[in-house]
């Protein structure tokens, strides 16, 4: 489900918690719930709290599991990194969820098992997190660029001094426009917007 920018930068959950309301209405046995948009930290909790608040309407009681299943595609690579993916983050607190995701993507792991379980909240802040890493080394680039009065030799030399460095690494280390396309403009804009609620909460709770 699409996750566009709020007015103040947040990600808007709309169809995510819209795309919930109708599991919750409709569910008939165990599901699983599987979250693969990039979304707030949290949002399992209120995917499930929405669907229970459904169950409820309708005076049933089914278990389900929600599921926080991070995608880190490439533009123009989506395939092959969904068929050779470096790692498959899921964010599961459900041992039965977990399985039936394992056995998910049993054909793609067959070679070597890359897949990651944590809790929900560290897969929903892991993509974020690698977004805004790559999206800083791009920045950090461009920046160094500046600094070297956008002489290109010197830019080139400087990427090739750093990027040598293992810890460093070549990737995302080109100086140019900046970044862009779908989701890096908007999930840096909604890691802000959470980061001013975390410390928004952490300044009323010292108040007390």
């Amino acid at each position: 489900m699409g996750t566009p920018a709020d007015e103040d930068g947040s990600a808007d959950l709309r169809y995510v918690l819209g795309a919930a309301r109708s599991i919750g209405r409709h569910m008939d046995d165990y599901r699983v719930v599987v979250n693969k948009s990039t979304v707030p930290v949290g949002t399992a909790e209120r995917v499930r709290a929405v669907i229970e608040e459904e169950l409820k309407t309708r005076r049933v009681k089914l278990p389900f599991s929600v599921v926080s299943n991070r995608s880190f595609l490439k533009e123009g690579a989506a395939v092959n990194d969904f068929m050779r993916p470096d790692r498959i983050v899921v964010g599961s607190s459900d041992e039965r969820a977990t399985q039936i995701m394992r056995q998910l993507y049993a054909p793609i792991l067959r070679n070597h098992d890359r897949l990651l379980v944590m809790d929900p909240r560290s897969a929903e802040l892991a993509k974020y997190a690698a977004n805004a890493m790559l999206a800083t080394r791009i920045s950090f680039m461009n920046e160094l660029a500046n600094l070297a009065e956008n002489s290109v030799q010197t830019s080139k030399a400087v990427r090739h001094g750093i990027g040598s460095d293992q810890r460093i690494g070549y990737h995302f280390l080109y100086a140019g426009v900046g970044y862009g396309g779908s989701c890096f403009p908007k999930d840096i804009q909604a890691l802000a917007a959470h980061r001013r609620r975390v410390r928004h909460a952490n300044d009323h709770r010292g108040c007390g």
